[in-house]
């Protein structure tokens, strides 16, 4: 059966471009709302028989809140967001400040926009809200891909067919996108894995915990914890280093016990927090290469599914929303030529949105990788200068620094 059909030239009736788009996360789900913020016809295609995030914490600084605000959410990130006065990084053991870099009422002053602290599942179920039901698709796992030059027909496991004018591949790190269009190859690991873990944000009233983002760096691990949930939830992402990965799933739930151990000998207000959580899970973290193009024909990539990276420039959720705003405004000034020179303009606007955002996430994926040596030094000369440099002032932690980062108008 087809469960969505174009005309010959990748049109909708009325003569706008149409877009598939496979993946529902925050990704596919920006994406979607985006392309038709702008005028765009799109529908998502998501293989989940419901939208859920099993992750907990997600950063969202303001080149991103300047997206979601576009698009409506500003209430939404007000009222399920909380918004750290710094980011307070410390020492492992004994919980010395080595930085505080203002967030909050700076950042917003700066660059215009919020910077929030978010539970993933109420950033997706916001996004959620937003897009007409009849747009989304649920279990739609993709099977098959065929750019037929003026469309691209998918397929998919339940019997499904959909065609558009243009795909768009928003299926994460294990993207069937990706491996349909430059074939198989997979993640690596990063020798990292994360207990993550939610609290109760009255279980820890006696820690007295500073509406902040914390970094506690230590020797081949780093804490870090902050409120979501409006305040009322404690997220922290506990990472240790790991030679190696065989598990099949790349997430397991763990004891507790097993997450105190990794973190034997750190301050109490780190351990305190892990005892008071009533379940944690254990991710491996992965990568990949960064890619040398995204786009082939009428199909491109988004988000994880082509510039996965580590979590430790907090970035990985900001550049999937930054994705889904440059393309829909590249796919916009395609619509808004003329119809006859429509077949050029889409393949032509994917490579200009690829041209566009390749070079910015390919330096945030090395940043975040340089991230884990910094955050992971042993104790001893290269951590106490470490300290010291941190102590006169973090070096491209600065309003100015930051600027390239914060200050970017992905839709421009």
């Amino acid at each position: 059966m087809s469960a969505h059909s174009t005309h010959p030239d990748g049109t909708r009736d009325g003569g706008g471009i149409s877009v598939a788009v496979v993946g529902g996360g925050i990704g596919g789900l920006t994406t979607a709302l985006s392309l038709l913020h702008r005028g765009i016809d799109a529908h998502v295609y998501e293989q989940a028989a419901e939208l859920s995030e099993v992750g907990a914490g997600v950063q969202i600084s303001p080149n991103a809140s300047r997206v979601l605000h576009g698009l409506g959410l500003a209430d939404d990130l007000e009222r399920t967001g909380v918004k750290p006065v710094a980011l307070h990084q410390r020492r492992w053991d004994d919980g010395r400040t080595l930085a505080r870099s203002p967030q909050a009422g700076p950042l917003e002053a700066a660059f215009g926009f919020p910077h929030y602290l978010m539970h993933r599942a109420d950033l997706l179920a916001a996004l959620a809200r937003r897009l007409p039901a009849e747009r989304l698709h649920l279990r739609h796992r993709l099977t098959g891909l065929t750019d037929h030059g003026d469309h691209v027909e998918a397929r998919f496991a339940n019997g499904a067919r959909a065609e558009a004018g243009v795909l768009v591949g928003a299926d994460g790190i294990h993207s069937p996108t990706r491996a349909a269009l430059f074939g198989p190859e997979h993640p690596r690991f990063t020798g990292c894995v994360a207990y993550r873990g939610l609290v109760p944000a009255e279980r820890l009233r006696g820690l007295g915990l500073e509406v902040t983002t914390q970094l506690w760096m230590g020797p081949r691990a780093h804490f870090v914890h902050y409120f979501v949930g409006g305040g009322r939830l404690v997220n922290f992402v506990a990472i240790i280093e790991r030679d190696s990965w065989t598990r099949e799933s790349w997430t397991d739930r763990r004891d507790v016990a097993e997450a105190l151990a990794a973190f034997e000998g750190w301050h109490p207000q780190v351990r305190a927090i892990i005892e008071a959580v009533d379940e944690t899970y254990l991710w491996a973290l992965f990568d990949r290469a960064p890619l040398r193009r995204w786009s082939a024909g009428r199909m491109t990539l988004l988000g994880d599914a082509c510039h996965a990276m580590l979590p430790f420039m907090a970035q990985g959720a900001a550049m999937a929303v930054e994705d889904a705003a440059t393309l829909a405004a590249r796919l916009a000034a395609a619509q808004a030529g003329p119809r006859r020179d429509l077949a050029a303009a889409l393949p032509a606007a994917l490579l200009q949105y690829e041209a566009a955002r390749l070079p910015r996430t390919s330096r945030l994926q090395a940043m975040s990788t340089a991230n884990k040596t910094e955050f992971h030094l042993p104790d001893g000369p290269g951590q106490a200068e470490r300290d010291a440099r941190m102590s006169e002032g973090v070096p491209g932690m600065s309003l100015q620094a930051l600027a390239w980062v914060y200050g970017h108008d992905a839709a421009a």
